[in-house]
């Protein structure tokens, strides 16, 4: 695969829009726990990536995608905490890789691409939350996040059933005082 990565920035959105929405239906239609149920339309899913789209553009989010070819293949988000106390952490969202696409290495270059831009950011502290068990847990233990426990029945995956999640950090950069 020649993958390639790219940050989007409010005016480049556009041009993903559609492939970010395909790409979220597919992660839902094959089961990951991502905030949406099993009737996720491509509607709710443009919803979603409009709101995505406004935190992109007022600089409190980051998104990267992965593409070959112009077709999205995955992608991730970076939520940066706004909070004065909090400016050296960010949190990780919505890692996708299409599921025709995976086990070819995109996660590890879109969580590389994260790290990067979050070292430049001094964005020390890195955190997310994933569901209990999931292969994405193999992968965030690979690249050094430490699980830190999870919570029992934290969200209903697209079938309607409640999960438990696990929640992951990872230290870049101790902040300076």
């Amino acid at each position: 695969m020649n993958v390639t990565l790219q940050q989007l920035d409010s005016a480049s959105f556009a041009n993903y829009r559609e492939g970010l929405i395909a790409l979220l239906l597919d992660a839902v239609g094959h089961g990951a726990s991502l905030g949406f149920l099993a009737d996720l339309d491509e509607r709710d899913a443009a919803e979603y990536f409009a709101q995505v789209q406004a935190g992109v553009a007022d600089g409190s989010m980051l998104l990267w995608v992965a593409q070959e070819q112009g077709r999205v293949l995955g992608s991730v988000q970076l939520s940066l905490c706004q909070k004065p106390n909090g400016l050296n952490r960010a949190e990780i969202q919505k890692l996708l890789v299409l599921s025709t696409a995976r086990r070819h290495g995109i996660a590890r270059l879109l969580m590389q691409a994260v790290e990067q831009e979050a070292v430049s950011r001094k964005r020390g502290l890195l955190y997310l939350d994933t569901e209990a068990g999931s292969d994405a847990e193999h992968l965030y233990r690979h690249l050094g996040y430490q699980c830190i426990g999870g919570l029992p029945d934290y969200a209903c995956g697209p079938d309607g059933t409640y999960r438990a999640n696990a929640i992951y950090y990872k230290t870049l950069a101790r902040p300076s005082p």
